[in-house]
């Protein structure tokens, strides 16, 4: 049997990965203000695509240098003009696709929500409609760009409760907190994890987010030497 790592192992994994995504593009979601969500929403869909960080990092920050964080200022840009801010944030291997993705979506999301994506939550059934609802906007929102975005929503909305991906699955198993492949079992063993670790200032998205980044800088790639938590892996022992 894997032995699970100890609170001072997991302090040292969160304070390495355990930033939000959000928070490093300077979104706030803890009010649960629309614009802020939206602003999340939107850099989950360029997070989405099989692209670097960095690359979604730039793009959208040419769409806030922009002042394109609101559905209605993104339809407004028009295809060519999103072509080009795709392709100044180094988008440009699906600068075309993501551009047609965009204007759909924002098309779908004023026409059945008013362009609020609180209205979408609100009308929402359960965890399930509401995964399907978002995924219901544009032909290229999946698992991964819905598990991006509600993830770091996990704490305002209600409705939000992602499967955790591949990835964090990973490094979770990697470090023994769960052995299981199944996204549910998975997830039901995260959440004991953390209520039985909880490190102070830290809530369990942060969690989420450094397995997350473990398994997609380290795990999948199999950099084991270079890795902080080589000597907490079931793979060294």
């Amino acid at each position: 049997m894997v032995k699970k790592i100890s609170h001072t192992a997991v302090e040292k994994l969160l304070k390495s990965f355990g930033k939000k995504y959000s928070e490093s593009l300077g979104i706030d979601l803890r009010g649960g203000r629309e614009r802020e969500i939206f602003r999340w929403f939107l850099a989950s869909l360029l997070f989405g695509a099989p692209i670097s960080e960095s690359s979604a990092v730039k793009t959208y920050k040419c769409f806030e240098a922009r002042g394109a964080t609101k559905p209605d200022k993104i339809i407004a840009i028009g295809w060519q003009g999103l072509v080009e801010l795709l392709d100044e944030g180094s988008y440009t291997r699906y600068d075309f696709k993501t551009a047609d993705k965009l204007l759909e979506v924002m098309g779908n999301l004023i026409k059945g929500y008013g362009g609020s994506l609180t209205n979408l939550h609100e009308r929402a059934l359960n965890c399930e409609d509401l995964e399907r609802r978002i995924k219901s906007l544009g032909k290229g929102i999946g698992d991964v760009t819905v598990s991006i975005f509600l993830r770091e929503l996990r704490e305002i909305w209600n409705k939000a409760n992602p499967k955790p991906t591949e990835l964090e699955i990973l490094a979770a198993r990697n470090l023994g907190i769960t052995r299981s492949g199944d996204p549910a079992q998975a997830l039901v063993d995260l959440k004991k994890f953390w209520i039985e670790n909880r490190v102070k200032n830290h809530d369990f998205v942060d969690f989420e987010v450094a397995l997350l980044r473990l398994g997609k800088d380290f795990c999948r790639k199999k950099r084991c030497v270079s890795c902080l938590m080589r000597d907490h892996c079931a793979t060294e022992a």
